[in-house]
């Protein structure tokens, strides 16, 4: 409405009103509005970088961990008769021994009993107990007029828990039952029957059979198919037997020696490292500083990570720390090796740093590298972790900033409110003064013409 007033009489006053306002809220809140705009940059800037630090620190923990897994070492497993067997290298676990030579002798195999034919699964079979027995221990299969038939009996048998499953077969001929068990000698079974009625013919269809295995000529024998342990770290699928027959079973990599796992390391967490230090780097000599430059959080990231080198990775040993192997932190916290120390002791037992970077079995005592990196990791973003109070502090300035650009936003139109009230109160009073001047103008016109 004001405006309107303003525009109207200012037209006629010659005063541009509604550009005098304009200009003197500009004047009012325009360094304020920019103040904060880049205030506002720069701590976009910061969230920014700080989520990549979260992320690049949270990427190259799992990266170390990947490599540490065993798998690592070796690449993909590769079996050279995929037909007679396949390998793969179970989580958390590290293969051993590899390449290695394999021979299935035998594959293992369920026992498996079939009854009689019925003209079909819902005929009556006759009421009975069928008592199974084996390993496990004995177990009743009562038939009675609720179950009398193939499929009751069936149901009856899978609800029994004795490690016995039963399924019905049908073709032309009729349906059977058929019993199995698990793979392997252990899980063999007998079937034993009472009762009014006759008792069914049962007909062994296969063998309980253990699998046999020879790896690097020493013979192996398993319960089942699936073998863990006839190579460490590795999980052996037998497919089929041929006795006699050798083959390979591989990394389809290079394994990592240790002293090339070392290097790997450090070289990876230089680049980490080096991004950091630039993401924190101080504004020197006019020069603009690191977006994360004089961040507590930041500052936190790298004196954890600065401690790392000191960590102890390992409970017993000759060596527990990656100092111990010639792994140093210099002053701008990148890592740099010792190569006569790591030589000396890579000669004295390489097994050793291997199982210290990473434990075949973890505690809380005996983390290794990947374990390390870990618990820097959880620590610096749980939810008291310095990363994770630094993004709130981040957030918190970017609300408050909204907050502060809200109220200049609010105060500069009631200051447009008032500038335009004030300058339509002017425009009147300058109207009321140039009437008044005409009026006088007029009397002193009138006056001298009668004279």
């Amino acid at each position: 409405m004001f405006g309107n007033i303003v525009n109207s009489i200012g037209a006629g006053s010659g005063l541009n009103s509604a550009q005098l306002v304009s200009d003197l809220v500009a004047a009012s809140t325009g360094a304020k509005l920019g103040q904060l705009r880049e205030r506002e940059s720069l701590n976009a800037t910061r969230i920014s970088a700080m989520a990549a630090t979260a992320s690049a620190l949270t990427t190259f923990s799992a990266a170390v961990k990947e490599t540490l897994n065993g798998q690592g070492f070796v690449g993909e497993l590769t079996s050279s008769r995929t037909d007679l067997a396949n390998a793969t290298v179970p989580e958390g676990s590290r293969p051993e021994g590899l390449p290695a030579s394999i021979e299935v002798v035998q594959i293992a195999s369920a026992q498996r009993e079939m009854t009689d034919v019925f003209v079909s699964a819902s005929d009556a079979i006759g009421e009975r107990t069928l008592t199974i027995t084996n390993g496990g221990g004995s177990y009743d299969i009562v038939i009675d007029s609720s179950n009398d038939s193939l499929a009751g009996m069936r149901d009856a048998i899978n609800n029994s828990n004795s490690g016995v499953t039963a399924s019905i077969l049908t073709d032309n001929a009729g349906a059977r039952l058929v019993f199995e068990a698990q793979e392997g000698v252990e899980n063999a079974f007998t079937i034993t029957q009472s009762g009014p009625s006759a008792a069914m013919t049962l007909t062994n269809v296969a063998t309980a059979a253990d699998s046999i295995i020879r790896v690097d000529t020493i013979e192996l024998t398993n319960s089942s198919n699936t073998v863990t342990g006839a190579i460490p770290g590795v999980e052996i699928s037998l497919l089929a037997a041929e006795p006699g027959t050798s083959f390979t079973i591989s990394g389809d990599a290079e394994p990592l020696d240790v002293r090339s796992l070392v290097t790997e390391f450090v070289t990876a967490y230089n680049e980490f490292r080096e991004s950091l230090n630039s993401a924190t780097a101080p504004g020197l000599a006019g020069a603009s500083g690191g977006p994360l430059a004089g961040d507590r959080g930041a500052r936190e990231v790298m004196r954890q990570l600065s401690r790392l080198t000191s960590t102890q990775l390992a409970d017993s040993g000759d060596f527990r720390t990656l100092a111990d192997i010639g792994v140093r932190t210099e002053n701008d916290g990148t890592l740099s090796i010792d190569d006569t120390r790591l030589d000396a002791a890579l000669e004295l037992d390489s097994g050793a740093i291997k199982l210290m970077l990473e434990p075949a079995i973890a505690t809380d005592t005996n983390i290794g590298l990947s374990g390390a990196l870990d618990n820097i990791s959880t620590s610096l973003q749980a939810d008291s972790g310095a990363l994770s109070l630094a993004q709130e502090r981040l957030d918190t300035i970017r609300e408050t900033i909204a907050d502060q650009r809200e109220k200049i936003n609010q105060d500069s139109d009631r200051l447009r409110e008032q500038l335009e009230s004030t300058f339509a109160g002017l425009e009147r009073q300058l109207s009321i003064l140039r009437a008044t001047q005409s009026y006088v103008d007029q009397q002193f016109s009138s006056f001298n013409d009668n004279n």
